[in-house]
Order: C-alpha cells, then structure tokens, then sequence
C-alpha cells in the first residue's frame, strides 16, 4: 500500500505544489507552503481517495479564481501567516506579529477567490477608542500596559473563513433517568430509574464559520463572534483597498471536517434536550445531512499586536460589530496585594468568630 501511494502525485489544493504524505498526521501536506488536506485510504487497493469538497475546490472555474487585482502574497517566518498587500505595502513587518521577516511566497496555482466579504464598519478611531477602555479594564495588569500596548498600531485585516450550510436528520436513542431520594440511615441518598427514550427532530445550519487563518488565535477570534454574515457583500476589490487580506491556512476539506464535528457537538446538545427526566445516559445519535454547501468569505478583524516583556500578545476587534477579545499580561506584585488583602480579611472573619 505505501509504494502506491507513494508513486501517485497530488496537488498543493492552495498552491498547486506537490504535496506529500505525512504518516503522523495521516494526511498529505505541501512542503512548499504547509498546507494540509485530509485523504481517506481504500482499503481494496490502499490507494488514496480525495474526500469530495477537495476535488469540488480543485475544479473551480478560472474566473472563480485569482484577486482579480494585482496582489502579491508574503510569509512570515515568525507565525507563517500569508498576508495578501498590494505591491506597494510589501515592505512592512507582518500585520499579524510584527515580525519583519517576511519572504516572498511565490503561487504556483492562483488562490481560490473568496466569494463574499462582510465590509468594514467600525472606524479605526473607533477601535481605538475601545482598545484603551478594554486596557484600562484590566485592573490586574500591570500600571504601564496601557502606554505600552501601543494603540496606535492597530490594522485592519481581512481574515479568511469557509462557511458550512447543512440541512440535518436526526434520529436519537437514550436511556432517561429520574432522580427521587430516599432516606437511608437518617441520610437523603439519591436513586435513578432509568427508562428508554428516543426521537427524531430536524435541524438546519447555516453559515457555520470556520477560521482559515495562523496568523490569529483561533480562541480569540471565537471571542469576537459571531459576525453579522446575512450582511455578506459580493466580493470587490474596492472593499480591500487600504487592508490585508490573509490567504486561507486550511484548506476545504479540513475546514469541512471541522464544520461537521462542531455540527454533530451541536446536534448532541439539541438531543439531550429532547432526553426527558433530569439525567442520562448510552445516548445515541443517527445524523443525515443534505442540502451542503460552503462558501469561502472574507471576514473584518481590526488587530493590534504588541510586546510586553519577553512575551507578545494579541488583541482582536470584530470589524462589523466592535466587539473586542485579547490577551493581556497581569501583574505579579497586583496578584500578590490581592492575595494578601484575602488572607487580611479572612484573618478577621476568624478572630471575630
């Protein structure tokens, strides 16, 4: 089975490279640009198949290819984030660490042209505005972040996202279980009667998001969540002009993977739901999806990344609804005043008693 495999030759989806297959990830990964795509193998003749959303994105007309403006795309060498500039902007650190040791990424196959974006609509005054109140709620860090956090470098970045619709069956199995309590030796002690429960519900998703970006921690993009997507614009490049637009890390069949684990986790919860009494257990769930489809869009995100100390941090504002998430360092001596001032009280609490 591996000399198979190991004779056949796959396409970088992202880039067009070859990629190769990398046992302990159990998938093909391009050596030029470190893009990952899920295969499944036949196990009649331990061949690898492409899964079907990776051959739907591979065959995409040309013209649902390309910026259709010129671009030029860069890495980094510090997070590998691959940013999109205009031709102009190149020479600049990287938007999404700072790090100024950005290579020239040469595309072999034109990207996959997102189909809609969601415009910015909260100002950079704005943003601002609102990342000196977020530093200034953060009474456990220390005195000086909130002149270090350097406000004023703040950009705005098109993040890549795919986004999943599905129409989904379920059908679901369980055993329900009743609490009563009953008095044993002068203790209340719990007892579950557990019957069988099960049924069938309908569900449907619709624009279930899935970062395709490094270069942006994924927590603090769910932070920012969700975007307003039933306001998507038909992709222009007129949208883009004065910000970066980061190329998709994962690639659709990784990202529809991930979409169907965050669906089924969903589906699980609506399930138990349904589970009459008020616990239970051996739940089981039969899941048919229909009607799939996904999109590929470009999303908002005003980002400001900064140093304090040895360690640098990120913070994230949701381009269309100002929401804010991010990191920040906390004070050593602050932790310690505050631990001190618990144990002062505490002291008093017991030599009242």
């Amino acid at each position: 089975m591996a000399e198979v495999a190991a004779l056949e030759k796959h396409d970088c989806v992202a880039c067009g490279a070859q990629a190769t297959w990398h046992p302990a990830r159990q998938m093909l990964v391009c050596g030029f640009c470190g893009t990952e795509a899920p295969y499944r193998v036949d196990a009649a003749t331990g061949r690898a198949e492409e899964l079907d959303l990776v051959r739907a994105l591979r065959e995409l007309p040309d013209e649902q290819r390309g910026w259709q403006a010129e671009k030029r795309s860069v890495q980094c060498q510090s997070c590998k984030a691959i940013s999109v500039f205009d031709p102009g902007r190149v020479g600049q650190n990287c938007e999404f660490c700072g790090s100024p040791a950005l290579v020239g990424y040469q595309e072999i196959k034109a990207p996959v042209r997102p189909q809609s974006l969601l415009p910015f609509r909260v100002s950079e005054s704005q943003v601002r505005e609102s990342m000196r109140r977020w530093f200034g709620s953060h009474w456990l860090a220390p005195g000086a972040l909130k002149r270090r956090g350097l406000v004023d470098t703040v950009h705005g970045v098109y993040v890549p996202y795919w986004t999943f619709d599905a129409h989904a069956a379920v059908s679901w199995t369980a055993e329900a279980g009743f609490t009563t309590y009953v008095t044993v030796n002068r203790r209340r002690v719990p007892r579950v009667r557990w019957q069988k429960a099960g049924g069938a519900f309908e569900h449907a998703f619709d624009d279930e998001l899935v970062p395709a970006t490094r270069g942006v921690q994924a927590g603090l993009l769910k932070g920012i969540e969700p975007f307003p997507t039933a306001d998507l614009a038909p992709y222009d490049t007129a949208y883009l002009s004065g910000f970066v637009v980061e190329h998709y890390q994962f690639v659709l069949a990784e990202a529809a993977q991930r979409a169907q684990e965050a669906m089924n986790a969903r589906l699980r919860q609506l399930c138990i739901q349904q589970i009459p009494g008020d616990t239970h257990r051996s739940l089981d769930m039969a899941v048919q999806l229909t009607r799939r489809t996904f999109k590929h869009v470009l999303l908002p995100v005003w980002l400001l990344h900064y140093s304090y100390g040895p360690r640098r941090f990120q913070v994230v504002v949701n381009g269309s609804t100002g929401v804010i998430a991010g990191d920040a360092p906390i004070s050593p001596w602050k932790v310690a005043l505050l631990v001190l001032g618990a144990l002062i009280v505490l002291a008093l609490f017991l030599l009242a008693d």
